[in-house]
């Protein structure tokens, strides 16, 4: 069991794939073939692109805010990738390469940062919960989900993110331990980006690592490098093969570096050096698995930048059709709150139209 082999107490961390592109533990080397890896390349590539053009988009005024990825590609992709189609993803609001794994279309998640809601309306073959801004209020959402989905005997698992962060919320510890309690089958997996927006890594616990938080609720933690595919697959891999089988939840803390800002409001360079950042760049995620796939013969410098040409020109054309879109009513803001406006709604909606015309 890998969570005892890794036991984040001596300070071990799991790693299969090194920063130079190479397979360090052969025998831990989950089984997948170089066809998906490649492919799996591409949409690291793509969550690249549209993070780095969304920021662009908010730069020119035509989106009003943006939460990127960048630099944490693997971490989600890695924890969604040992999944399958019936199972739920409870995101945070930092996994795009995880969302596209999971067939959420950018288009919608796009359509979210745009301010409208209709981004959050999934297909229905999408078993993704809506994003969640408000810090780790979906880790309960998530263990009350997969406690349905245990109660009605269903072969489902539930994999529930949040940040550093989060774990300084209470509705973590809360989650963590109803869901060791009733031994749930979800998995829950910390992208530990070393920032909660400002405040450091090293500000925000005593606790030498953040999965060890899950010794104190009864359930595995692993800490893994979070920009190693190959070990978020791994580590993933046995705790949904232990929740599908009964065995409860696990806690991963994929170790990560958030490479961009919090959110396109947020200038980082106030609360960390150039130096450090120059640091984890050479840990990038997609670098490490280019270098992976460049020495495999999957992959050539030739066909890496024209992949970036071609997802820069697909987001183009999906963002065209979000500026195209009918823009959300005040209507709406309350029209969906429930099945039908309440009488205190009712209220609320005429108050505010009557601001927004001007009146008292």
């Amino acid at each position: 069991m890998l969570s005892k082999t890794y036991d984040p107490l001596k300070g071990k961390k799991l790693e299969i794939l090194s920063a130079e592109g190479k397979v360090i533990k052969p025998s831990l080397m989950p089984k997948v073939d170089l066809a998906s890896v490649r492919k799996w390349y591409e949409t690291m590539v793509f969550a690249r692109v549209a993070d780095q053009k969304a920021i662009q988009y908010q730069r020119q005024g035509r989106m009003l805010t943006y939460a990127p990825s960048i630099g944490q590609e693997a971490a989600s992709l890695g924890a969604i990738i040992p999944t399958e189609e019936r199972d739920w993803l409870v995101p945070a609001f930092r996994e795009l390469a995880g969302w596209l794994q999971k067939g959420a279309p950018l288009e919608n998640l796009f359509l979210y940062w745009y301010g409208n809601e209709a981004g959050s309306l999934l297909p229905d073959s999408v078993r993704m919960l809506p994003i969640s801004v408000p810090i780790a209020s979906q880790l309960t959402h998530a263990v009350g989900l997969a406690m349905a989905i245990d109660y009605e005997e269903k072969d489902e698992v539930v994999i529930a993110f949040c940040g550093d962060g989060g774990t300084s919320q209470g509705e973590f510890h809360e989650a963590l331990n109803f869901a060791g309690v009733f031994e749930s089958p979800v998995v829950f997996v910390i992208q530990n980006n070393q920032f909660a927006i400002s405040v450091s890594r090293k500000d925000q616990t005593r606790s030498k690592t953040l999965a060890q938080k899950a010794i104190a609720y009864g359930i595995p933690g692993i800490q893994v490098d979070g920009n190693d595919l190959f070990a978020m697959i791994a580590a993933t891999q046995e705790a949904v093969e232990r929740a599908r089988a009964g065995e409860g939840p696990t806690l991963i803390e994929a170790v990560t570096y958030r490479l961009g800002p919090h959110t396109t409001s947020d200038d980082p360079s106030i609360y960390r050096s150039d130096e450090e950042v120059e640091e984890w760049k050479e840990k990038d995620p997609i670098l490490r698995l280019k270098r992976y796939l460049i020495s495999k013969k999957k992959l050539t410098e030739d066909e890496d930048q024209a992949l970036y040409k071609q997802f820069e020109e697909e987001v183009n054309t999906i963002f065209s059709r979000i500026e195209e879109s009918q823009s959300p009513t005040l209507d709406d803001v309350f029209s969906y709150t429930y099945a039908s406006l309440t009488p205190n709604l009712e209220k609320q909606l005429r108050n505010a139209k009557q601001f927004l015309e001007g009146g008292e």
